[in-house]
């Protein structure tokens, strides 16, 4: 039998609470062994609500723990950087929630960093382990022919906030840490193009690979926030890419890729619903829907992460991949700020 996968998780903020731990709890190959979060109260806490038997206030702590044969970083998006740094040079294997680091030269010191210490590094893009997402990407490959053209979306209605209060566990939280947080989110059109534009730039990457040119426009509204992103890729794809945040109605997210043999279309459920991605494609005369029963992303990309410490590998997304994913937010403010198309 293969030993389990020893788990740090630094950051037990709302994410790790309401998707992470949930999702490690029912993961294969893992076992979480200790908790660090600044506030005590919330460590503990949530230690005792997993059975977790070590509970942290000072991640130093973690990696000096040898137990800790990886970390999950869930803390908040300005200390991806440094507290995934710190795990990989103490030894780590390391996931690290998207978008892997703040600014383009954090994200290339991470690349540098991996490959230095040979330790993996996987990316919390978790819609890759969609199976409806890498369903698409088999059937892009293997069926769709050239890839003409495309329409991604991700759009946060109104409507998601009673959304998560009926899905959601209670979350412990501190409320001092709470309200600080709440300053470093003041950018709001920085911080919503970061923390959803990684989600939909990873997808498009994995389906139709890299991109080459971006052109971006954004329009605000009070707290309404839109970015309307036309996208050129390697392989000659344009295609376009709608970011909304605070309109009104459900959220929703997708694509859709036009090809020279076919079609597929992709919709992505509110993760929290645990639902893999409904996909209709086409080609040779039918439509194909997959019946797709594993619906916790979560707990896929959890498993794939430790099946590669123990097996060997490209963890999917890589640490090439998380950079990338930090140039397109990159580009895309920039074409915003210049009007011009941003070659990349």
């Amino acid at each position: 039998m293969t030993a389990l996968v020893r788990f740090a998780l630094v950051g037990c903020g709302r994410i790790a609470q309401v998707a992470h731990l949930p999702a490690m709890e029912k993961a294969a190959g893992v076992q979480l062994v200790a908790v660090s979060d600044p506030s005590e109260d919330v460590a503990v806490a949530v230690a005792r609500r997993y059975g977790v038997p070590s509970a942290y206030t000072d991640q130093a702590r973690v990696f000096a723990d040898p137990s800790v044969e990886a970390v999950l970083v869930a803390a908040p998006d300005r200390f991806h950087y440094s507290i995934t740094a710190e795990a990989l040079e103490a030894g780590k294997h390391v996931l690290v929630e998207k978008p892997m680091a703040s600014t383009v030269p954090e994200a290339a010191a991470l690349a540098e960093l991996v490959e230095q210490t040979g330790l993996v590094l996987q990316v919390g893009a978790m819609k890759r382990h969609d199976q409806g997402v890498r369903y698409a990407r088999r059937f892009v490959l293997e069926r769709l022919g050239e890839a003409r053209s495309f329409n991604a979306w991700y759009r946060i209605g109104d409507l998601r906030p009673g959304i998560e209060a009926t899905l959601f566990p209670h979350v412990y939280a501190d409320l001092t840490t709470r309200q600080a947080e709440a300053t470093f989110k003041a950018d709001r059109g920085r911080y919503l193009l970061a923390t959803h534009g990684a989600h939909v730039f990873d997808t498009v990457r994995f389906l139709l690979g890299d991109v080459v040119g971006v052109v971006a426009r954004h329009r605000q509204d009070g707290r309404d926030q839109l970015w309307q992103v036309l996208l050129t890729t390697a392989a000659g794809a344009v295609g376009t890419v709608s970011i909304t945040a605070d309109v009104p109605g459900v959220p929703t997210e997708g694509i859709e890729v036009f090809g020279s043999a076919g079609t597929v279309r992709v919709d992505t459920h509110f993760p929290f619903y645990r639902r893999a991605s409904t996909v209709h494609a086409y080609a040779d005369g039918e439509t194909i829907v997959p019946d797709l029963t594993d619906g916790d992303a979560y707990k896929r990309q959890a498993e794939a992460f430790a099946r590669t410490i123990r097996d060997g590998g490209q963890p999917v997304p890589d640490v090439q991949d998380g950079l990338q994913a930090v140039r397109l937010i990159d580009a895309v403010a920039a074409a915003v700020k210049t009007g011009d198309e941003v070659n990349l």
